[in-house]
């Protein structure tokens, strides 16, 4: 019998970075007498897991006895068995025979060769030495690297597997299976759980680096490159002499065969199984599974990836130039689109070739059109290590663009060498300025600690207003990310004005778009003005840059508006655009298009753009702090409290790395609302504050972008101040045009401010007109909110039905909208509403659910996972449940319903 593995409920404490689960899953099923069978890829930490379960076992007293197999001893006869007989205690070899421990002592000895006599005999050997060893204690056996242990110790445990019925024996083995398991199985008693070690979470390798002192946007890169695995990250983050090493070694472990389609793959621009074919690769799947369980390729079934990338270069190198140039031939011949047959045809040749130079800026452009930027950019910079000598000024154009389109491809490994080339050649200022400003793009949200680099651009663009309109604008947005609006409003009117003068409509409409965006933060009326203007102009964003221009400053004021529906129709517009532009671009959208869908109630939705966004910035390596702040959003109204603070936090690590003031406010609100909701109300208030003092520095007037304020009043009413609560937002109320859905969230928060000084009427009043609000915005996770302080009033007035009525509506529409934890919070509401008021023999609505499950035969756990509720408060609705029928068990409320 083999059984799938399934999740459990409570885990024990943690012990492995990313392995809570998963260990107490297997915790479990070792605790009701399954074999256990752990399988997957070099370095995924099978060898950890095996420690943690070991140690766990010892400190119950159990006796752990534990082997690995070995490449070099599959060959030594009993060598595995020798292992585990050193383990064993001395007095558990006392009831064999003769026969017996003299075959077990030869194994000990190193006396391996055997007849038929002696093998049987040490078969019943280790049977019985098995047997009184569990008599003394429960006995779990390890072995690591299975599809390595030698033969003559697999038949000793297949006989004894088949013999252990009743004994207080398990087996936990793990290894890399090449017959699916079918060899493992044989080994130990059943009933078996087979599981794949998944890889680490880009949340556990951040843990996991922690100590290396590696930084947030380096973690996240460094989780995308090793496909989360975490002996592989570790030798990411020591350093390129122990990653080249391990890539050696798994390298050397390959046949021949297998490193050539590894050449196919390294050369190829991206490798897929067709292509492998059409390049003549025919044992393609076998030679990728070997490939795959040496750890240096993940692939989906078509796409292949090496882990890490270096593992590329690494094979790529390894082969003679001669040879890389025959199979770039081959693959000129075998792929289908011309801009790739021109690359492999340019590699194979290093020779100057004018003709072959023009060919490569024609597939570059060819390139770009097809959304292949990077293809675009290493077509380019190939065009100018090919352009003859003689023509400096063609190459040194060539490595301009390479340098501004790798920059939107996010390859600061191509950026870096063109744009110091071109710094290194008798470049026009114009040029010189281009490339740098392509050195800030790829900053990210660091752009804020490029002051150097800004610097020298704006000294190399002299008096060239061309230049200064990009400069000035390039900022302006670091202005922005370093939180001085003012600053940044200042060059971007400069920007404007340079652009004007030289008739350059793309670099004035997104100068206007910064320009509105601090009049907006900074509280000036003009703002809406400014963003017509560049609207206005009716020209597309700089290429890469859509996230910049005045069609997403629209979009985003529309989110700030609560004119939802809007601000989704044209970012979706949007995301149609930049799904083939630059990788910083398409973050941002994905990551608005999550807030906007977590606001309208789209939960799942919010969910799944949040989880392409945090992808994104791992496979591209940018900034994570715009990711983790989608993904916080998305968790807070449809997935875990935990998960939301999780990745708030980690994005205020990243943005204080970065000096990112923008997203910092972004994360400190994020992480205060799960820490309020959570309990954790100092917690949650000391980062309200944190914002509350930034935007008093930095003269933020604006409460639509960033609504905390209703938070910090509730915050402050949890811990008892109510005058600081009542003042603050009477001061909130007084400070600008906020807007309904802002105005809103002051209702509700003033409603409950109200019923903590006894005036529950203008309290009713106050949350019922932020219900309807947000019903007619279309935001019912808002909505449900209002419900639930609805709920808590009606429950200081002593209406308690009302109070069930408020807290039933709540977890419809959370239900309906897949707002997990907001749906936990109401069914705690709703059964500490069930301890009082009198519903006679009644039950309520959350008791009547939970009595529906029980009768549908669902343990208590399986209601608490369903509920998002503790086991315990389960089982005191349950108790109640009895008091209020006459009843005192689970099988009489079955038969009571079942009766009804």
């Amino acid at each position: 019998m083999t059984r799938t593995l399934a999740p459990v409920a409570r885990p024990p404490a943690r012990t492995v970075v990313g392995r809570f689960d998963l260990l107490a899953v297997l915790e479990s099923c070792l605790a009701v007498g399954d074999s256990v069978l752990l399988d997957g890829p070099r370095g995924i930490g099978k060898s950890t897991l095996l420690d943690a379960i070991g140690t766990a076992a010892r400190a119950r007293g159990e006796l752990v006895l534990r082997a690995s197999g070995a490449e070099a001893e599959r060959w030594m006869g009993y060598q595995g068995l020798a292992d585990l007989l050193g383990q064993v205690p001395a007095d558990c070899f006392g009831p064999l025979t003769d026969r017996q421990r003299l075959a077990l002592q030869g194994v000990r000895r190193g006396r391996r060769a055997a007849d038929d006599r002696v093998r049987a005999a040490r078969r019943l050997g280790w049977h019985s030495v098995l047997t009184e060893c569990a008599k003394r204690a429960p006995v779990l056996i390890l072995v690591d690297d299975v599809h390595w242990l030698d033969a003559p110790t697999a038949d000793v445990f297949a006989y004894a597997a088949r013999r252990l019925d009743g004994l207080a024996v398990r087996f936990v083995l793990a290894g890399r299976w090449p017959d699916s398991g079918q060899r493992a199985r044989t080994l130990v008693p059943g009933p078996i759980t087979e599981t794949t070690v998944p890889p680490l979470t880009a949340e556990d390798i951040a843990d996991l680096l922690d100590a290396h002192g590696t930084s947030a946007r380096a973690a996240t890169k460094i989780h995308a490159d090793s496909a989360g695995n975490p002996y592989l990250a570790l030798a990411l983050a020591d350093g390129s002499s122990r990653l080249r090493a391990l890539i050696h070694s798994r390298l050397r472990e390959l046949s021949d065969q297998v490193r050539e389609t590894l050449l196919v793959c390294a050369l190829a621009t991206r490798p897929t199984v067709r292509l492998l074919l059409r390049a003549g690769r025919v044992e393609v799947d076998a030679d990728l599974a070997a490939a795959v369980d040496a750890g240096l390729l993940v692939t989906d079934g078509d796409t292949i990836r090496f882990t890490p990338p270096d593992a590329a270069l690494v094979v790529a190198h390894g082969v003679s130039a001669t040879r890389r140039s025959a199979v770039h031939l081959a693959l000129a011949g075998a792929v289908t689109f011309a801009a790739e047959a021109d690359r492999h045809r340019a590699l194979a040749s290093a020779d100057p070739d004018g003709e072959m130079a023009k060919a490569l800026v024609v597939a570059a452009e060819a390139a770009l059109r097809r959304g292949a930027r990077d293809l675009a950019a290493e077509l380019y910079l190939l065009a100018a290590d090919r352009t003859p000598p003689d023509q400096e000024r063609s190459r040194v154009g060539w490595l301009v663009a390479a340098a501004e389109v790798g920059a939107t491809a996010s390859l600061p490994e191509l950026v870096g060498p063109a744009a110091e080339a071109v710094l290194a050649a008798e470049s026009e200022p114009v040029q010189r300025v281009r490339v740098r400003l392509a050195l800030l793009k790829l900053s990210g949200q660091a752009l804020s600690t490029m002051d150097e680099t800004l610097s020298a651009a704006h000294s190399e663009a002299g008096g060239d207003p061309a230049a200064l309109a990009h400069t000035h604008l390039w900022r302006a947005w670091s202005a922005v990310s370093a939180g001085t609006l003012s600053v940044a409003d200042t060059e971007a009117d400069l920007s404007v004005r340079h652009a004007r003068a030289v008739r350059d409509p793309v670099t004035e409409s997104m100068a206007l778009a910064v320009r509105a965006l601090a009049a907006r933060e900074l509280g000036r009326p003009d703002a809406r003005a400014l963003l017509d203007d560049g609207l206005a102009l009716g020209v597309p964003a700089a290429d890469g840059l859509w996230h910049l221009g005045p069609r997403f400053t629209a979009a985003r004021f529309a989110t700030f508006d609560d004119r939802l529906g809007e601000a989704r129709a044209e970012l979706l517009g949007l995301l149609a655009v930049v799904e083939r532009g630059g990788a910083e671009e398409l973050l941002a959208v994905l990551r608005a298009l999550s807030e906007v869908d977590a606001r309208l109630g789209r939960c799942r939705e919010a969910l799944d753009y949040a989880d392409r966004a945090v992808r994104v910035a791992a496979e591209f390596g940018l900034s994570p702090g715009p990711a983790w702040s989608a993904r916080a959003v998305a968790e807070l109204a449809g997935g875990s409290l935990a998960g939301a603070r999780s990745c708030a936090e980690r994005g205020i690590r990243a943005c204080l790395e970065e000096n990112d003031l923008f997203y910092l406010r972004k994360h400190l609100h994020l992480v205060a609302q799960a820490r309020l909701r959570d309990g954790d109300i100092q917690g949650g208030v000391d980062a309200l504050r944190r914002i509350q003092a930034q935007e008093s520095a930095y003269g933020r007037q604006d409460p639509t972008s960033q609504r905390w304020h209703a938070d910090l009043v509730t915050g402050l009413l949890a811990l008892g101040e109510i005058a600081a609560a009542d003042e603050l937002i009477g001061t909130a109320r007084a400070t600008t045009e906020c807007g309904p859905g802002v105005t809103a969230t002051y209702d509700r928060a003033e409603a409950a401010l109200r019923a903590a000084t006894g005036e529950s009427d203008r309290a009713m009043d106050l949350v019922r007109s932020a219900r309807a609000t947000f019903h007619a915005l279309g935001q019912p996770i808002e909505e449900g909110h209002c419900l639930l302080v609805e709920a808590k009033v009606e429950r200081r007035r002593r209406h308690y039905t009302a109070a069930r009525a408020a807290g039933d509506a709540a977890i419809e529409l959370f239900t309906t909208v897949g707002a997990h934890p907001w749906l936990a919070e109401a069914n705690s509401l709703l059964v500490r509403l069930g301890d009082v008021g009198d519903t006679g023999g009644t039950l309520t609505a959350s008791e009547a659910r939970v009595a529906a499950m029980v009768g549908e035969g669902a343990s208590n756990q399986e209601i608490a996972d369903q509920l998002y509720l503790s086991r315990k408060t389960i089982e005191a609705t349950l108790t109640r449940i009895y008091r209020k029928l006459g009843i005192r068990s689970r099988t009489q409320l079955i038969r009571h319903i079942h009766a009804g």
